[in-house]
């Protein structure tokens, strides 16, 4: 490579080279779209930013090798890739891998990688490549346990890999790979690496099984609260809410010590909870019905596009075979060189005659059939002729396509305010039973602050006569006597408190039923939206095919 030549950057006209160079003509003379290509060489060119692969939507194999690339990235959009070799550019971190779920090979030998990371996603990783980089730590390639269908790995070149216990190290905890920098790891070296490391292998296991189990765990949680979440009652299964009304409250401690309080607080305490509970099933059962309402509604939507398109497909599969039909009969007509050969070919069915009269009958209807195309191919008239009725077969296609177009639009209109329909409805009634039982933790609410106030009130006189038995002046602080001593602090503290408490209720009521309802207008516009972008498409393509077929007919004049 030059080093001294510009720095190049993939762009459309490279894209175009590379397919032009591998497919022998130009992507447009061939038909051939970017999307379609299985396999794209872009090694030494040069190249210091991968770029504008978007379009290559089925690759699956993805040569970058010798290359100035220095960073991984834009390859997102290249889901189906196998196949990415990234060997001899100048990479210092692996990244930029997530969305390459299917990759099974991958080559970053050559570079300048000093840590193996930010590989996760490549479950299906098969073969790895990262010899002769700057990996300096061997425990650091321990990361690549987790790949439990790698079977081919080269890393010689590293700097890790001169330890004395390289080979063992790697056939100790890798005991299924089948072959270790181009060499075959046989089974008397493996027997021996799983001698020497019994122990700390064992250990390894023990601590990935516990880390394993603590992973599932959390990610049953977060499934489990992302449920919750979704059925817009997420920390109702539980004391959340009542203890979330206290933890604002700074003077809810102080007023606990009056001895009646500790019984009233357990009440309310029970009986919210109890409310909380009733909601959060609920609102899961509520949620399990509306997806089973959305589901329903997207195999009826599934099952009457695919009726239409099947109906679509059986008239297109009819109009393309007319259609070839006539190109080939245009093609007779606009091509002089083919009266020549028909003409030829009449000279030789005529030799043909006259040495064998028993077989004149066959040559005979044969001249006669090639008589009529020479009448054909001799009258200029009728190219027009067939291109103008290749135009009216196309003009009755797109009618015939439309046709099944409109229909299909105002059926799935009819699917979609079905389910508007029946999902307002339930969001209507889980938020009446939303209201209801809020209303309920109110009353709830309020009684024990009556009941609190009562108390208070009793108290403030006891502490105001000086009438405190023994008792239950030991339990209480210096700030309840405090407090106690000024009756419109200890209702303004009351009063606070429950404004507060209430305050806590109405926002959590609130939550649920705008979230409920914002849920239901996005289902309902997403489901429109989407259905409106692919109706534009659909008669977008149907116009772009049209064209399509009239250009053809076009360049047979």
């Amino acid at each position: 490579m030059n080093w001294q030549s510009e720095p190049i950057v993939i762009d459309k006209k490279l894209l175009e080279q590379a397919v032009e160079h591998q497919t022998g003509c130009t992507a447009k003379a061939k038909g051939t779209h970017f999307n379609e290509m299985l396999y794209l060489n872009l090694q030494d060119k040069e190249i210091v930013m991968i770029d504008n692969l978007w379009e290559f939507k089925s690759l699956a194999k993805l040569n970058l090798n010798n290359n100035f690339i220095e960073r991984i990235w834009g390859l997102d959009c290249l889901v189906n890739l196998t196949w990415l070799d990234l060997s001899f550019n100048k990479i210092k971190r692996i990244e930029g891998l997530q969305s390459l779920r299917k990759l099974e090979m991958l080559n970053l030998s050559n570079n300048r990688i000093s840590v193996i990371e930010n590989m996760d996603k490549l479950e299906k990783l098969t073969h790895f490549s990262i010899a002769n980089n700057l990996l300096g730590q061997l425990d650091n390639v321990l990361y690549l346990r987790r790949f439990k269908n790698l079977f081919n790995l080269t890393l010689c070149g590293n700097p890790a890999t001169e330890e004395d216990r390289y080979i063992f190290f790697i056939a100790a905890y890798f005991p299924d790979l089948m072959c270790l920098d181009y060499k075959i790891l046989n089974e008397k070296i493996k027997n021996e690496a799983a001698i020497k490391y019994k122990n700390a292998l064992e250990e390894m296991r023990c601590e990935e099984q516990q880390k394993k189990q603590a992973d599932d765990a959390e990610q049953s949680q977060k499934a489990e609260l992302q449920l919750h979440t979704d059925a817009f009652v997420e920390f109702l299964n539980g004391s959340y809410l009542f203890k979330s009304m206290f933890d604002d409250d700074p003077a809810a401690e102080t007023l606990q010590c009056m001895p009646e309080v500790a019984d009233l607080l357990q009440t309310f305490e029970q009986k919210m909870v109890a409310l909380c509970m009733k909601l959060f099933e609920v609102g899961l059962a509520e949620h399990k019905q509306r997806e089973m309402e959305v589901t329903a509604f997207f195999s009826g939507h599934t099952e009457t596009v695919k009726y239409y398109q099947q109906k679509a497909s059986h008239i297109l599969a009819n109009f393309e075979q007319q259609h070839k039909e006539r190109l080939q009969k245009l093609q007779q007509l606009s091509d002089p060189d083919l009266l020549k050969v028909e003409i030829n070919g009449g000279n030789d069915e005529n030799n043909q005659l006259c040495k064998s009269l028993m077989s004149l009958k066959f040559p005979l209807i044969s001249q006669v059939g090639r008589l009529q195309r020479l009448q054909k191919l001799s009258d200029p008239d009728l190219l027009k002729v067939e291109i103008n009725g290749g135009n009216d077969e196309i003009n009755q296609l797109c009618k015939s396509l439309m046709s099944l177009e409109f229909p299909l639009i105002s059926q799935v209109e009819d699917f979609i305010k079905t389910l508007d329909l029946s999902i307002s409805e339930m969001v209507g009634n889980f938020s009446e039973t939303v209201q209801g039982i809020f209303a309920q933790c109110r009353d709830l609410e309020d009684k024990y602050h009556q009941s609190l106030k009562k108390f208070a009130v009793a108290t403030l006189e006891k502490v105001a006569t000086d009438s405190l038995d023994e008792e239950e002046e030991l339990d209480m602080t210096d700030d309840f006597i405090m407090l106690f001593t000024d009756r419109d602090t200890v209702m303004d503290v009351l009063a606070t408190g429950h404004d507060n408490h209430l305050m806590k209720i109405n926002d959590r009521e609130t939550l649920l039923v705008t979230r409920l309802n914002a849920w239901k207008a996005a289902l309902i516009k997403g489901i429109q939206d989407k259905e409106l972008k692919l109706h534009r498409i659909r008669l977008s393509d149907i116009h772009r095919y049209a064209d399509y077929l009239r250009k053809q007919l076009e360049e047979m004049q």
